[in-house]
């Protein structure tokens, strides 16, 4: 069985909900920047005011829709994360143009799992990224989803990418303390990535925090 994953809550909106989604636990914040849709999207000012707010070593994602690495480049020195979360396909430039322009800031690419096609997906950008991020999104949409969706997806595929990308991964969609413990045995992630779970009215939830954490415990050997 393997060891309990680290959390990461995405959608933090301020300081505040930094600081409490942290004194419940978590090991990373996701900052979410423009998206074509979904949830938690915040002004870039505002991604930095909390990023610098945090305690030193804490892991902050900057959630990012842009595809140029030219601007993902900008966007991230004007945000300050440690961490870029890359949400769609890059269109221009490499993960390695990133590497060699953002030293110390770590990759994270997101793959959205729909068919087995995300397998090889998965596995072509492994070796470029730190980290991959196991979502529910359809980035083929008129409106892309690009994550927050709140949908699970075939946990057997997600599974087979953790056994065979050599990276950890982290696995996001429609996580709930009920289904937390499956979700751990069937796919054996590095970590656990929510938002609208542990969020009502689009406010997080210390109940619901909570209750996910209590469920995280319970995991550990």
């Amino acid at each position: 069985m393997p060891s309990a994953p680290i959390v990461k809550i995405c959608c933090i909106k301020s300081v505040a909900e930094a600081r409490t989604a942290l004194a419940h636990g978590a090991a990373a914040l996701g900052l979410v920047s423009h998206m074509p849709s979904g949830p938690g999207v915040i002004r870039e000012d505002l991604i930095a005011e909390i990023t610098a707010s945090v305690p030193p070593g804490t892991a902050t994602f900057l959630l990012t829709a842009l595809t140029d690495v030219d601007a993902i480049i900008a966007q991230h020195r004007r945000c300050r994360t440690t961490t870029v979360q890359i949400v769609d396909a890059l269109t221009r430039g490499t993960h390695r143009d990133l590497r060699r322009a953002l030293p110390g800031v770590q990759l994270v690419q997101v793959i959205h799992v729909r068919s087995e096609d995300s397998i090889a997906e998965a596995a072509a950008v492994a070796p470029e990224v730190d980290f991959l991020l196991l979502d529910s999104g359809n980035p083929n949409l008129a409106v892309k989803e690009l994550g927050g969706t709140g949908r699970t997806h075939n946990w057997a595929l997600s599974r087979r990418i953790v056994e065979t990308c050599g990276r950890p991964v982290f696995l996001a969609g429609g996580l709930r303390p009920d289904n937390l413990a499956a979700a751990h045995a069937q796919v054996g992630p590095y970590g656990f990535d929510l938002c609208s779970s542990v969020r009502t009215n689009d406010v997080l939830d210390e109940t619901k925090l909570a209750a996910f954490f209590a469920k995280v415990r319970d995991l550990e050997p």
